[in-house]
């Protein structure tokens, strides 16, 4: 069986080209990129080259960018050290209700310990926040404001320059998640005015446990990992020398081709959705479908029926997709992104992600939806609320 990837979001495969800058670093260039002899100054000189691609990407200066193990830790840091370094200011943050659970329960933690003080700011339906929301939230405490650049489970991108100089002019430190957004969204952080960004390399056809944290120079922040004195005594650890140099060649290749990939991502994604929309009844899009949204991004609820119970069906006919976030997909509980656009529990239960990418073929998205329309049919034929509201309900 030939098996189709449609879960993008949840990771990228590792290109061949990043993989073949990976290599030598594994056996040839091995020596500690902190060591200060000729095996650890040759290691470094690739990992500085590795943070002038991070820092081309998105508009900084190299000493701007510090490499973590991914996202998570990248979101644990900025938020745990702009806490640390402005805790004679306050301790009240502004987020949205939808960031990714890297953010959310990190949040609520520190809340319940009395660390923090978090607005969580509503969305609208298409899983917008409102400007006029945001700055009624502002109050003399606040330290930091956190909005994620793209939602990671429906793709709704935020107005992240606005809300950016909204912060500045309050003299109020922002920071964003663009995990799901780099390679996909441009970002330029000195236009946007972002003062701290988190990315992860396995979002963009890099290697996994790997990302990066930017920190604008003049920023307070404490070290959040605490022994050796890697990354300018801010962040502890032996550094990831392969993942590292592959991490700046995945996001060098992935802005040299946003154009040409988000062209041809989007145009797979928009085919899905109307051959989706026509086909089969009863099936909700959930985000926005204009141009503020991830060209790769696809979610659905089909009503009457459960999206585990389709995702499983799918995946034995060789098409792997997302019930919602992939760091949440083990719960059972409806996607709260989902439900804080207003979509009901019922709905929610039965919700889809696709996620495209640059090597997926319009032949898989036909093949896809020749099963999709298959199973959920299937599955409806099963379903008492169905058949109820066919007038066919055997069971009640």
């Amino acid at each position: 069986m030939n098996r189709i990837y449609f879960d993008h979001q949840a990771t990228t495969p590792t290109s061949k080209e990043v993989l073949n800058e990976m290599l030598p670093f594994f056996t040839d260039i091995y020596g500690n990129g902190s060591s200060q002899h000729y095996h650890g100054r040759e290691a470094g000189k690739y990992i500085d080259i590795a943070r002038r691609q991070v820092a081309d990407a998105i508009g900084c200066k190299a000493g701007e960018v510090y490499f973590t193990s991914g996202g998570t830790e990248s979101d644990n840091w900025a938020i745990r050290g702009v806490l640390d370094g402005y805790k004679d200011k306050g301790k009240h943050i502004i987020t949205t209700c939808i960031e990714h659970p890297a953010m959310i329960k990190t949040l609520e933690s520190l809340q319940k310990k009395g660390l923090a003080d978090v607005t969580f700011l509503p969305v609208d339906n298409e899983g917008f926040i409102s400007i006029e929301d945001l700055k009624s939230a502002i109050r003399p405490d606040t330290v930091l404001i956190s909005v994620m650049t793209a939602n990671n489970e429906i793709g709704t991108i935020q107005d992240i320059k606005t809300i950016g100089k909204i912060a500045k002019e309050n003299n109020i430190i922002f920071h964003t998640d663009s995990v799901q957004a780099i390679g996909n969204v441009k970002i330029d952080v000195k236009e946007m005015n972002i003062d701290l960004l988190s990315m992860s390399a396995h979002k963009f056809y890099g290697p996994k446990g790997v990302g990066a944290l930017y920190r604008r120079n003049g920023i307070k922040m404490g070290s959040f990992m605490t022994g050796g004195e890697q990354e300018r005594n801010m962040r502890a650890g032996t550094l990831n020398t392969p993942g590292i140099v592959g991490l700046g060649k995945a996001i060098e290749i992935a802005t040299r081709d946003i154009d040409k990939n988000n062209k041809y991502v989007s145009e797979l994604r928009n085919y899905f959705i109307k051959e989706v929309e026509s086909k089969i009844d009863n099936v909700y899009y959930n985000g926005t479908k204009s141009d503020k949204c991830l060209p790769s991004n696809a979610n659905f609820s089909f009503e009457f029926i459960e999206g585990e119970s389709l995702l499983l069906r799918l995946d034995l006919a060789g098409i792997s997709v997302s019930s919602g976030s992939a760091c949440s997909s083990g719960s059972l509980e409806p996607s709260y992104v989902l439900l804080a656009t207003g979509r009901a529990i019922e709905l929610a239960h039965g919700s889809l992600r696709f996620s495209f990418g640059k090597n997926n073929t319009k032949e898989e998205i036909d093949y896809c939806i020749e099963n999709l329309v298959k199973i959920v049919q299937d599955l409806r034929e099963l379903s008492p609320l169905f058949l109820k509201k066919k007038g066919e309900n055997k069971y009640v």
